[in-house]
């Protein structure tokens, strides 16, 4: 479509100190206007990241470190907004980088509606209605069962972090944190919803990854380049050594 470029990239399972370093290089490249915004799609190893309600995240780790361990996971600190949440293989996480002042709705508010109606478009893709705009929740939903998470972090006016959509995740995880704070409700996946979870069927996060790329492009009025992730990484590495 037409717009200003972003760049998008499938980057596989990438782990969670990883994503923060390549996050923090491209933001550094996009400051100094040295490359344009920019889509990561890739999917993490279990664990659970707290947010800056830090406080009130450790609270809401309702298991022992012995369940944790159990299920392979880590707790990570990490400075996006928000609570705990879990990323783990099967779910969808995007990290867009982009210039907030160069969005045609350049308000943070509008940026993180805007990712809710990115996750809402996804989920109509596969064929199911989720909604958005929940005063204190932030996320896409069905129902009353969580579909995917929003977090973001502003620096400069340059955002990074940004949602993760649970598409054939396993959701017992969830069961060892209070999700985002947020008590007396359950979370879901696309998988889950469209009755394949656990078979052959359910779709897996590099699918979603192509669906949410295009709402993205959509909601945004960016043109999506798809760009080679070993090139991407590459360079964000060079970026990270010049810092």
């Amino acid at each position: 479509m037409a717009g200003a470029p972003c760049r998008a990239a499938w980057l596989g399972r990438v782990g969670y100190a990883r994503g923060l370093e390549l996050q923090a290089a491209l933001v550094r490249e996009r400051l100094a206007g040295r490359i344009c915004d920019t889509l990561l799609l890739l999917e993490h190893p279990p664990v659970f990241t707290l947010g800056k309600r830090r406080e009130a995240a450790e609270r809401n780790i309702v298991a022992g470190a012995d369940a944790i361990r159990a299920i392979g996971a880590t707790v990570e600190l990490c400075d996006r907004g928000g609570d705990v949440t879990y990323h783990g293989p099967g779910q969808l996480v995007a990290y867009p980088i982009v210039h907030l002042s160069e969005m045609v709705h350049p308000g943070v508010r509008r940026y993180v509606e805007g990712l809710e109606d990115v996750m809402i478009d996804a989920a109509a893709a596969f064929g199911l209605r989720a909604t958005g705009r929940r005063p204190e929740e932030t996320g896409a939903w069905i129902g009353q069962r969580k579909l995917g998470a929003v977090g973001v972090r502003v620096t400069q006016r340059v955002a990074s972090h940004g949602l993760a959509l649970n598409v054939c995740t396993d959701l017992r995880a969830f069961d060892l944190i209070v999700p985002c704070g947020l008590k007396d409700r359950g979370v879901t996946s696309v998988a889950r919803e469209l009755g394949v979870e656990g078979t052959p069927d359910a779709p897996t996060a590099e699918e979603a990854a192509l669906k949410l790329e295009r709402a993205f492009g959509e909601i945004y009025a960016r043109r999506m380049v798809r760009v080679d992730a070993a090139e991407l990484l590459a360079g964000a590495q060079l970026a990270g050594a010049e810092k």
